[in-house]
Parts: structure tokens; sequence; C-alpha cells
């Protein structure tokens, strides 16, 4: 249980705020935005930290996973640097997509999970990473050390998601899957993340 001298006034802000884990880049605390329930994307506000409203999914895939970001990460040059393609990145937080065997259906939380690793996704000329993980102690996934640890089919959901979910009829999609990738990549993915972000944010330190 945490010293009540941790407490904190305010709430903070879920990509400042939040720490990425002391047991990182292994385990790392997820911030989730979206569940495997949602209809519509949801993401965090930069500027104030709530949950904000991008737009009501168009096709009729769900979500396969839980969907959120790791704090204080930023998926910037270094990130984008391990990319074949030699892209920059998103600017954005480093996105994770957490497998659970029980159904969470609400966002606003966080949890500890485990990394496995990850799926390089390119959308419209950046690099996008989604880094793939499962609760720590899920009676179910909690034994799984690599993404090869989950059957092949949890994989092609969360590949098939990402290639559609930003699809408009009649348009040629800009969204590219360029490479899974396992335990090892994941690891130097979020530390080029942490890495990136502690450039950008120095004051974070």
């Amino acid at each position: 249980m945490k010293s009540k001298k941790n407490f904190q006034a305010w709430r903070p802000h879920p990509w400042h705020g939040l720490e990425i884990g002391d047991d990182a880049p292994g385990i790392v605390t997820a911030y989730i935005e979206m569940t495997p329930f949602d209809l519509v994307k949801y993401e965090t506000d930069k500027h104030s930290g709530y949950i904000r409203v991008d737009r009501p999914q168009r096709a009729s895939v769900h979500p396969p996973a839980l969907y959120g970001f790791v704090p204080q990460t930023l998926c910037a040059q270094r990130v984008g640097a391990l990319s074949k393609a030699g892209l920059p990145g998103d600017d954005d937080p480093l996105d994770i997509c957490v497998i659970s065997e029980r159904p969470i259906n609400r966002a606003n939380i966080i949890m500890d999970v485990r990394v496995l690793g990850g799926l390089r996704m390119l959308d419209h000329g950046e690099v996008d990473d989604k880094i793939v993980a499962v609760l720590v102690k899920d009676n179910q996934w909690g034994s799984a050390r690599d993404i090869e640890d989950l059957p092949p089919i949890l994989v092609e959901r969360l590949v098939h998601y990402f290639r559609t979910y930003k699809w408009i009829p009649g348009e040629e999609s800009a969204v590219s899957i360029e490479e899974i990738y396992g335990r090892e990549t994941a690891y130097r993915v979020v530390e080029a993340a942490r890495e990136d972000y502690r450039q950008e944010f120095p004051a974070s330190d």
C-alpha cells in the first residue's frame, strides 16, 4: 500500500503525471483510453488530460484489446529510427494494446502490464508503433513472455483492426503494418520512446 505522502491533491495528467513503472521496459504502466466494447475512437486530450471523443468508428470492427498508451513516452526521432522505413515518429505517446482474459469494460484506468512484442505501424508517413502486452497476473495470459506465446489469431485481429480502423470508402489506405516484432525489439522501442520523451520534456526528470 502506498504511503499517504504520495497522495496528490490534483489529478495527475495521464501522460506526464503518471510513471512508466519501476520495472520498465519489461513491465510498464498502461493508461487505457478504449476498451473492446467501444465503437467511438477516444483519445486523451494532450492539454487537459481528459478523454476526448476523436471520431465515431466508420467500420463495424471493435478494438480486439484494451488500447491506450505508456505514460512518459513519445514516438519521435529515436522510435522512428528503429523502423526500416526510416520515417519520423508521430509525436504521440507510445500506444499499447493489452490482452486480458476477463472482459474489462471501462477506460480511464491504469494497469501493470507485461510487454510481449509489438506492431510497427506506418500511418501517413509516420511511425506509430503499437506495443502488445498482457495484464500482469492474468489467469490465462499472465505466463506469456513473448508475442509468440499468444495464439496467432489474437495478433491477426490486432493487425486487421489497425489496418482498417481509419478506412474511408473510395480511398487508398495510408496505414500499413511494416513488422510484427517480439519482446526484445519491443523493449528497445519502449526505451527509445522514454528517451524521446526525456528530450522533449526534460523537466520531467
